[in-house]
């Protein structure tokens, strides 16, 4: 069918020009006039593998106008709070409740540390947080009281009160 017919190569034209999208459509195909023979259609066809082919003419990308105002979709993961950085100070509390009972200031911080490790249980980081200020505030009280009790007993032992 091509007798007599003589391919010339093309210059090379370099990467093609575009998005992924116009790039990786095939060409349309023109329509063959019905005045033409079929032999003389096959050179009004393009081909799959040319995008500046000579038949059809440079048309900009139309999705290049669509990526500058298009934005990447993103994915929201929502991180909760880690409740295992309340500090509850139960074994600080347990320790005053047993050895520095001072006024029972020991045992108050032991219920306000059991309350924290309940609230992180049930996620209420706020209320945790708020506990545990208030245990570490009786904990660094019963110790310092009971601290300064030891301290004036054995003052009062190596220098008793009948030498006055």
């Amino acid at each position: 069918p091509f007798e007599g017919v003589a391919w010339t190569p093309r210059p090379p034209q370099g990467p093609p020009q575009g998005c992924f999208a116009c790039i990786a459509k095939p060409p349309a195909l023109r329509q063959a006039s019905p005045i033409l023979s079929p032999s003389s259609a096959v050179y009004l066809m393009e081909s799959k593998s040319c995008k500046g082919d000579s038949l059809r003419a440079a048309v900009p990308c139309k999705h290049s106008v669509e990526k500058k105002t298009m934005t990447n979709p993103t994915t929201v993961i929502e991180i909760y709070p880690d409740t295992t950085e309340v500090n509850d100070y139960y074994l600080w509390s347990i320790f005053n409740f047993v050895y520095l009972n001072f006024c029972c200031l020991g045992f108050i911080a032991l219920a306000y540390s059991l309350k924290v490790r309940d609230k992180k249980l049930l996620n209420d980081l706020n209320g945790a947080v708020e506990d545990a200020k208030t245990a570490r505030l009786f904990n660094i009280t019963s110790s310092a009281l009971a601290t300064f009790c030891i301290i004036l007993i054995f003052i009062f032992l190596r220098y008793p009160l009948t030498d006055y």
